[in-house]
């Protein structure tokens, strides 16, 4: 049983590509991150108790990949996002943190965005560079609060519709038990058993104070309901996990949140934490 929070990005260990990474906390060791994702509301029955899905069929759903810093296996990919301008990609902001890359951004020669490539054991799809990352001002890396980044591609992506992003407005989309789906390349099991398949898992977007229940501020993370939401079921089972950081939650055809972080991978009583979309909808718009 994990007993500090951790972030959902691939990590490294022994220069090997692992799925776990260590989360920014409020108050402890930072949470953990990215269980290291309309066109698409549907989900298996089972990321963590998903099944297998198409990229050709949730277009929006891409990768973050490096093979420099992650080897070539699964085509270097460590987060996930989503597409929401054909030149514009919404992820974690600790996707980008010196802990993830070991330097900047910009010192990877070979970092870039996969898109629809549902095999990451194959060369399908697009792999597009990178022109720059908006990293929001106001994330804090010790809460994990506001994270987001935006990334602008070199190029367009042609055939890849972007996704509607959820604001203010459309409280319909996140509110409590609405139905959401998560999307990821990351860990199935929570093991380390890391996925070359794009897949998904059905969760139910969960009360703030459940939320708040479930992670107050000790070890396991603090939840800070004006930039995260939480999103899981009551028993566990369905999840993201690491690898799957800054992939989309999909609800009512809309982006509501990106796998942000949290504590285990579908343990019961410690949802998935994710970036609170509608929080930054004004952010995101000015790039799309």
């Amino acid at each position: 049983m994990r007993t500090s929070p951790r972030r959902r990005t691939t990590a490294l260990w022994g220069g090997l590509a692992l799925l776990s990474i260590a989360l920014p906390l409020a108050t402890s060791p930072a949470p953990a991150v990215a269980h290291p994702a309309r066109p698409g509301d549907s989900a298996g029955e089972s990321v963590v108790g998903g099944s297998p899905t198409l990229s050709d069929v949730h277009p929006f759903v891409v990768a973050l990949a490096s093979k420099e810093r992650f080897g070539a296996d699964r085509s270097g990919q460590f987060c996930g996002g989503a597409v929401v301008a054909p030149g514009a990609v919404v992820t974690a902001a600790h996707c980008f943190s010196h802990d993830v890359l070991g330097g900047t951004w910009r010192e990877l020669d070979d970092l870039k965005v996969v898109a629809g490539r549902t095999d990451l054991g194959t060369d399908a799809g697009q792999e597009v560079g990178i022109r720059d990352v908006w990293v929001d001002p106001a994330y804090d890396a010790r809460t994990n609060a506001n994270d987001l980044a935006v990334i602008r591609l070199d190029q367009d992506l042609p055939g890849h519709p972007a996704i509607p992003v959820a604001g203010p407005s459309d409280t319909a989309a996140f509110q409590e038990g609405t139905s959401a789906t998560v999307y990821g390349w990351g860990d199935t099991s929570g093991r380390g058993s890391y996925s070359s398949q794009l897949r998904s898992a059905q969760v139910t977007v969960m009360p703030d104070e459940s939320c708040a229940h479930a992670y107050p501020g000790s070890v396991a993370g603090t939840y800070l309901a004006p930039s995260m939401l939480c999103a899981g079921t009551s028993a566990g089972g369905h999840d993201a996990c690491q690898g799957d950081s800054g992939g989309p939650l999909v609800a009512q055809g809309r982006l509501i949140g990106l796998v942000s972080w949290g504590t285990g991978c579908g343990d019961a009583g410690h949802p998935g934490v994710y970036t609170r979309v509608s929080a930054v909808a004004d952010d995101i718009a000015r790039f799309q």
